[in-house]
């Protein structure tokens, strides 16, 4: 049992007699009683961070005879390597020249709104929606492939998929350097 004692000093010789005083005892029992159920309480009242995520839907693998026609013109190809840097191009592999960039709002986030600027100008109203193919190789990261996610986002890009890297691609990324 907690208690606190605040008894008097010792006896003082000379002077006045004085009568002894009892000495005062507090019991803390109650205070730390009290103290613990207030951090229990607060405890379960208070509601956790709920992690954050974000919904993907994966399309279904077992028809793969239904293809819709998509001009080349929309689609974006990211490719993402090794040294946190990832290569990207419009239309079909080999056909336009692949550009090397870094991560970020200063480098992915601005080619996407310009090329969905582009594809938007280009293509009728009706037809005018970029669509972005993401390609990660085993040298990218989990991190790389969650910032890009992260950039689809934030740029609202409406049509994005993870796609299988081609032969073709992977030979690009070797000859850049991004497969090391």
């Amino acid at each position: 049992m907690a208690e606190l004692d605040t008894s008097g000093g010792g006896k003082h010789k000379g002077g006045k007699v004085r009568s002894k005083k009892a000495s005062t005892r507090v019991d803390l029992t109650a205070m730390v009683d009290l103290a613990f159920l207030l951090i229990t309480f607060f405890m379960f009242t208070t509601t956790l961070n709920k992690p954050k995520a974000m919904n993907l839907a994966m399309p279904d693998n077992s028809d793969t005879k239904i293809q819709m026609p998509v001009a080349e013109t929309r689609t974006m190809t990211i490719l993402l390597g090794g040294k946190n840097k990832l290569m990207w191009y419009m239309g079909q592999a080999g056909k336009t020249a692949p550009t090397v960039e870094g991560y970020g709002a200063t480098q992915l986030r601005k080619t996407i709104v310009e090329n969905q600027k582009n594809v938007a100008a280009t293509h009728a109203a009706g037809d005018n929606d970029m669509i972005v193919l993401i390609k990660p190789s085993d040298k990218s990261t989990y991190e790389n492939l969650v910032n890009v996610l992260d950039e689809m986002s934030i740029a609202n890009i409406k049509r994005y998929a993870i796609v299988k890297i081609t032969p073709i691609e992977l030979d690009a990324l070797k000859t850049q350097g991004l497969l090391q």
